[in-house]
């Protein structure tokens, strides 16, 4: 028995307007930014159709990236709202794969734009065995204090000890598969901040995003015990927004690209999987070919990483000793500079920058519940 598992930052699956941008440049869209604007009812209306115009292409692709997954269960990042997500099932995913994700969950988290984790479910695997959703628990509610976790860091950060860990949420969800448990925990962590006063973005916002780790591993630790979770079907889920390792890229399309891989001295990511509590799967891929995001602020720096992942719980890694994780890259946009050996074949439509499937790549695995 087995079922296909995979997550996706679908990147702002909205179903609202965001005219921000008028009164805040920094996120006014580029090609507003090209043109005379008037006054904040004309930027509405022009933000309005560069919106709707950009969208239909987007989520064509979103669906064609959705649809090469092949997943059972499907844990999104960055969806709006249950409304956001039904009409994106019915109005694109629909006309790939049919009516296959019926049943669909997400909480109100605590991002401050509103875009929360999700779930979707087929109500049966590609084998045919059922899929019972059996409970849902959200765990946006939890603060620092509650869990022991706040740190000098974060107050230095001026995080104070009473604000809610997840920046969205830890969404948990038990389902039965062919009458066999199993727990996915949905997540996206802290977003690296930007380089600012000469301070890595990364290692600067890096203390929220392992208290939001800590804060997984001790939400699982509590529900199973510490002896009982090495030996149950769990699996965490989602963008995490840091990595490991990285591949930097070199040179330019003339000369020739040349591709280093290097490890990071520290991660959050390490907070989860510390003392074997559970497998990064998608390390069991080629070092070259485990990224799920392509990073760049200009020639000056570029490289490709792992911001999405799969953790399986040590009773399912040791289970699935030989599967490893598909990424699905066709929906990257042309200017996502590819190792050699790994070009794929775009989707119609994909621009150089976009539109585009997303920023990010889903990851899709298949497992067996023994």
């Amino acid at each position: 028995m087995s079922i296909r598992i995979a997550t996706f930052n679908v990147e702002n699956l909205m179903n609202r307007f965001d005219f921000s941008g008028f009164r805040n440049q920094l996120q006014q869209d580029r090609s507003l930014a090209l043109f005379e604007i008037k006054g904040e009812e004309e930027y509405q209306e022009l933000e309005r159709a560069r919106t709707i115009a950009h969208t239909d292409d987007t989520r064509q692709l979103t669906a064609l990236a959705i649809a090469a997954a092949r997943a059972d269960i499907l844990c999104l990042q960055e969806v709006d709202n249950q409304a956001a997500l039904n009409a994106f099932e019915y109005g694109y995913l629909y006309k790939m794969v049919g009516a296959g994700y019926r049943d669909k969950y997400s909480s109100a988290g605590n991002d401050v734009r509103g875009i929360d984790v999700a779930v979707m479910m087929r109500r049966e695997t590609a084998d045919g065995e059922p899929i019972e959703f059996q409970r849902m628990t959200t765990h946006a509610h939890v603060t620092f204090r509650d869990f022991g976790l706040h740190t000098p860091e974060l107050a230095e950060l001026g995080v104070g000890p009473d604000e809610r860990i997840f920046r969205r949420d830890c969404l948990e969800i038990d389902v039965l598969v062919g009458g066999k448990p199993l727990t996915l925990y949905t997540v996206h962590f802290k977003a690296m901040t930007s380089p600012r006063n000469g301070r890595d973005g990364r290692l600067a916002s890096m203390p929220i995003r392992a208290a939001e780790a800590a804060a997984v591993r001790r939400i699982i630790t509590d529900r199973f015990g510490a002896q009982g979770a090495p030996r149950k079907r769990w699996a965490v889920c989602g963008d995490l927004n840091d990595y490991r390792e990285r591949v930097i890229i070199a040179g330019d399309a003339h000369a020739g690209y040349h591709f280093k891989p290097v490890r990071e001295a520290q991660s959050s990511v390490d907070v989860l999987t510390n003392g074997g509590f559970c497998e990064n799967v998608v390390e069991r891929r080629p070092e070259l070919d485990r990224w799920t995001l392509y990073h760049t602020r200009g020639p000056e720096e570029r490289h490709l990483c792992q911001l999405d992942y799969i953790l399986l719980s040590p009773a399912l890694a040791q289970g699935n000793t030989k599967a490893v994780p598909e990424i699905v890259r066709n929906g990257q946009p042309w200017r996502t500079i590819f190792p050699p050996g790994q070009e794929v074949e775009r989707y119609p439509r994909t621009g150089w920058d976009r539109p585009k499937a997303s920023d990010h790549c889903p990851v899709a695995v298949s497992l067996d519940l023994v």
